[in-house]
């Protein structure tokens, strides 16, 4: 037996299938669309200040009292934010900081976000806020700095 001669012939491998095209992005969503969640929270924090500053606080009965004043009579970081919201929603800016400085300045760093939310919501761009921990930490820290602070004789004035 000589060699043997087979003759094999090569079959051309079958071109690459064509890449898909990418499909066009989605259509963004419409203005009314977008604006739709920022109007909402806006709409419940103006209902919660409507009703806080209609059903006074500083009058005894509508709502509960602190658990923890009630119980300790230490005063927390929430304790005279209701006092606070209805002095903001009734516009009296001195009795709002009297009742709660920090939920003054709460309100104040509500407001700034909501504004930044509505413009990016304009822009379709996303609103994400990751704070670091050190950030979360440091938030904790100045509410007990706050909270120690205004229970001393020397940061009265702090107290609600």
């Amino acid at each position: 037996m000589s060699g043997d001669n087979r003759r094999v012939d090569t079959v051309p491998s079958p071109a690459p299938a064509p890449s898909p095209r990418p499909s066009p992005d989605p259509a963004p969503a419409s203005l009314a669309r977008r604006l739709a969640a920022p109007a909402a929270t806006m709409a419940g924090v103006l209902a919660a200040f409507t009703y806080v500053g209609t059903v006074d606080p500083n009058e005894p009965g509508h709502y509960p009292a602190c658990p923890l004043l009630q119980l300790t009579g230490i005063y927390c970081p929430g304790c005279g934010g209701l006092r606070s919201a209805h002095a903001v929603a009734t516009g009296d800016l001195a009795a709002a900081l009297g009742a709660n400085a920090m939920a003054v300045v709460g309100y104040g760093v509500f407001a700034v976000l909501w504004a930044v939310w509505v413009v990016r919501a304009t822009r379709a761009a996303p609103m994400r806020i990751a704070l670091r921990p050190a950030w979360w930490w440091g938030i904790g820290a100045a509410a007990a700095v706050f909270s120690v602070v205004r229970n001393l004789p020397f940061g009265s004035a702090l107290a609600p």
